[in-house]
């Protein structure tokens, strides 16, 4: 028992005066202590690119990498960041005993607590074990229920770390002893297993339901858990979503779990991480295009903004045809701006709301273009509306952005808006447009006719022109005659008929009709009115001055039996 305790005393000893020289996080990666996260993810993107072992074969560049990625681990996270500030050490209240902040010269041993029975070797990422041998990282665990001898449990100690001999369970040469754990490696540790707090997480059930055709862009990251270099792809993700934010999200695929996932897009990571885009640039469907280039923020977002939609069609304003309302049943939305190519929050948005709009962009140098004038918008950028039915709207004119993500959000609640004015405007039109039909009367042709003068209608008052101005004089006369309560009697108790229908007539298109009620086919006339009785075959003429009174005459004497009807000469049919 005393060996023992004698051998472990001179061993926590010996770690414990080991020079363990910290090196400053903020000096590693170049930057002051107030420094943002922004200026922090920055800062070790461009040292990481710098001394990363796959492109720096200079001696000396792995260990300077270890070191970047230690850093950026500690500053990365805000509760690590302030233990350092206030400790000079990662993780709270650090040193043996309640040591002072100040002891950044030695490595700390912590005991496990009341009742753990344990030693903790500490910290586990940035002191150097001294000597020749660089920057090294160890960390131990003593485990085991808690003991005698002051609440260390040494026996327990002891026999957990020898296995109760110097064989059997123990391996020094592998770094583990019984059922003790001891850690150490040439570098220092890596945030590989440091959880991403922006990028989400796709499986097979949100790429279909969130990314595939959906209208946004995505920048997908496939990888598994074997590969190394997440940690060096993500800051990078993340400084381009952040920089565009609005128009692409972001996500990442573990092939591991999503194998079949990865297999069926073509995305199965090789020997290094793959960076996709979900694209609209090519067509109106998305598809995924792999990103080549350098792992540089700035090059990444350049290949994103290039794989945005392009759904908005880019116009000249002297040339573009405005809508009327007669040619679509999508209302239309055009961006108006000084910029030379369509603004990435117009793309973004364009395929957002590609099925739902009809949209345009064009380029304006300022307000005092007619056309633009003539829009009435009076300042720029403007957005500019028409519904349905040839309606136009000043949605917005002078248009801010703070940022892409704000612009995004408040443009999508201009148009959710206009989508909604839209559609009501759509149903107004609808009701206008079924009433307007219920006015107009119909022109008789072979294929209506037996619709129009029914059998079953008593009587059919037919307006004969051969005249545009003869017609449209018929036309309004009977329009109006026709909505009178008197020339719309029901006829059948159940009141599911009207008495009378009305209709029109080309007697230069249709003289074989007209013969088949006189020979001469009334071709003295330049207009007339014929009452005809569809089920008996019979009709009555009015030829004279057409005027509303004598209309209204006209039919009120059908109506009250005072007109005397003849046969028709044969069944009179249409062309």
């Amino acid at each position: 028992m005393n060996a023992r305790v004698a051998f472990c005393v001179i061993f926590l000893v010996f770690f414990f005066l080991v020079d363990s020289k910290k090196l400053d996080p903020y000096k590693v990666l170049g930057v002051d202590k107030s420094a943002s996260q922004r200026e922090i993810q920055k800062a070790f993107h461009k040292l990481s690119l710098q001394y990363h072992p796959d492109k720096n074969k200079n001696k000396g560049a792995q260990e300077k990498f270890a070191e970047i990625n230690n850093a950026y681990d500690i500053l990365s996270d805000e509760e690590k960041r302030k233990n350092y500030d206030l400790y000079g050490d990662e993780k709270p209240n650090p040193g043996f005993g309640g040591g002072s902040p100040n002891d950044q010269g030695y490595t700390y041993f912590t005991s496990g607590g009341p009742g753990q029975g344990g030693f903790n070797f500490r910290p586990d990422g940035w002191q150097s074990m001294g000597g020749q041998g660089g920057s090294k990282s160890f960390s131990f665990s003593f485990g085991g229920p808690s003991g005698g001898g002051g609440g260390f449990g040494l026996d327990d100690i002891f026999s957990n770390f020898f296995g109760g001999n110097m064989g059997g369970g123990s391996h020094f040469g592998g770094s583990q002893f019984g059922g003790s754990q001891f850690r150490g490696s040439g570098s220092s540790s890596r945030p590989d297993s440091r959880p991403s707090r922006s990028i989400a997480t796709v499986n097979s059930q949100t790429y279909r339901k969130e990314v595939a055709d959906k209208g946004i862009t995505w920048l997908l990251l496939s990888s598994t858990s074997s590969l190394q270099g997440n940690q060096y792809y993500e800051p990078v993700i993340e400084e381009v979503d952040s920089s565009l934010q609005g128009a692409l999200k972001v996500g990442k695929i573990n092939c591991d779990t999503e194998a079949s996932l990865c297999k069926e897009l073509g995305i199965f990571p090789r020997r290094a991480p793959r960076l996709f885009v979900y694209s609209y640039a090519a067509s109106g469907s998305g598809s995924l295009v792999e990103y080549s280039g350098d792992l540089a923020a700035k090059s990444l977002k350049i290949f994103c903004q290039e794989h945005l939609p392009r759904f908005s069609k880019r116009v000249s304003l002297d040339q573009f045809k405005f809508p009327s309302g007669d040619e679509k049943s999508l209302p239309t939305v055009m961006l108006l701006s000084t910029k030379k190519d369509t603004p990435v929050i117009w793309r973004a948005l364009s395929g957002l709301y590609q099925k739902r709009f009809l949209l345009y962009d064009a380029q304006v140098h300022d307000t005092s273009d007619p056309m633009v004038k003539k829009l009435g918008v009076d300042s720029l950028p403007a957005l500019v509306g028409w519904t349905s039915n040839g309606e136009k709207h000043i949605l917005k004119t002078g248009i801010s952005v703070k940022d892409l993500k704000s612009a995004v959000n408040d443009l999508s609640g201009l148009l959710d808006g206009f989508e909604k004015k839209n559609k009501k405007a759509g149903s107004t039109s609808r009701k206008q447009q079924t009433e307007s039909e219920d006015k107009q009367i119909p022109t008789l042709s072979g294929s209506n006719f037996d619709s129009v003068c029914d059998e079953n209608i008593p009587v059919c008052i037919i307006g004969v022109f051969r005249s545009s101005k003869a017609r449209t004089k018929l036309e309004s006369i009977l329009l109006e005659v026709s909505h009178k309560s008197l020339s719309r009697r029901q006829y059948s108790a159940s009141g599911g008929k009207e008495t009378i229908a009305y209709a029109l007539l080309d007697a230069t298109k249709q003289s074989s009709f007209l013969n088949s009620f006189d020979k001469n086919g009334y071709k003295s006339s330049d207009s007339l009115l014929l009452a005809y009785k569809p089920r008996r075959d019979k009709f009555a003429a009015f030829v004279g001055d057409i005027s509303m009174e004598e209309v209204e005459k006209f039919i009120g004497s059908v109506l009250n039996g005072d007109v005397q009807f003849s046969k028709t000469r044969q069944k009179p049919k249409l062309k």
